[in-house]
């Protein structure tokens, strides 16, 4: 099987993180062992559609979500992709497949007035922690940046004299973003809290837990789900949440779309606009409002 090579290619050409080679490699080995299991087939260059189409079947069955369905079988998609890149099958057995129907998944973001409340309402201390947790939040609704991106930067990220920070997103993509007046005061001061926690250098975390180890996935959450808490009666409160609220409201302000897509680090608009539905809400309300053929 070609499954090394696979994730080998993923990694080093695709520049995908660990763990989405993780999460491919979960999913080929998963269909591999149903191949065996069911067709006593171990060769999966001569899987039939009919077998992939058989543990389609038996996941949807198992209960499994549509959406999850389809992350899965995107993965054994790429996988014989791959295998006809490299000449080992003429033509991938999934080339008519079509994916599952599902429904779109809204997220609904924070209003303004949930964030600013958030900034306002609660308060920090000059403690480390405090420190930490404000500056988590202003990156996070600052910049739009993504969870992951957060907990890679670095202090070398910083540039506080050019008021920037360096983001790398998804396949190493780099993107310089600015910042606001009142982040790179907050960075400021946590930095000088940080020194008493941990020693300082260009390659290391700029956030860190109290213990001066890297910040992770749970702690972040937690972290936005605490504060947010205090504002927000909304059921999903995250750090994707924050990410969607810093587009939309840049979009409701009259951010330009291209913009808004190179803030968030988008290959193409198709992505930044599934971030639109609550400016085109602001936008009709705005019309019909002022249009003079609605006031009748």
């Amino acid at each position: 099987m070609y499954l090394n090579a696979f994730t080998e290619y993923l990694a080093l050409e695709k520049n995908y993180s660990s763990h989405t080679v993780l999460a491919y490699k979960r999913d080929i080995e998963a269909f591999s062992a149903f191949a065996k299991a069911n067709y006593d087939q171990t060769n999966l260059e001569a899987i039939h559609y009919a077998q992939i189409r058989s543990w389609i079947v038996t996941l949807v069955d198992s209960g499994i979500s549509n959406r999850t369905v389809n992350r899965k079988v995107s993965s054994l998609k790429a996988f014989y992709k791959f295998l006809v890149k490299i000449e080992v099958i003429d033509v991938t057995p999934l080339v008519k497949h079509k994916a599952l129907k599902t429904a779109k998944k809204l997220q609904i973001p924070f209003s303004e007035n949930e964030v600013s409340e958030t900034f306002d309402l609660i308060s920090f201390s000059d403690d480390f922690e405090s420190l930490r947790d404000l500056l988590i939040l202003e990156l996070l609704y600052g910049t739009g940046m993504r969870r992951a991106e957060l907990i890679n930067l670095t202090i070398g990220s910083v540039d506080l004299s050019q008021k920037t920070i360096r983001v790398i997103g998804k396949r190493n993509k780099e993107r310089i973003m600015p910042l606001l007046p009142n982040i790179c005061e907050t960075i400021s001061k946590y930095l000088v809290k940080r020194d008493e926690v941990a020693l300082r250098s260009a390659g290391s975390p700029l956030l860190i837990t109290k213990k001066g180890i890297k910040l992770y996935d749970t702690l972040v959450y937690r972290i936005i789900n605490q504060y947010f808490s205090k504002t927000s009666n909304k059921i999903k409160k995250s750090p994707h949440i924050i990410r969607h609220s810093f587009a939309t409201h840049l979009l409701n302000q009259g951010a330009d779309l291209n913009t808004v897509k190179d803030l968030l680090g988008h290959a193409s608009l198709a992505s930044t606009q599934v971030y639109t539905h609550n400016s085109i809400k602001t936008l009709r309300n705005v019309y019909t409002s002022a249009h003079p053929r609605n006031k009748k």
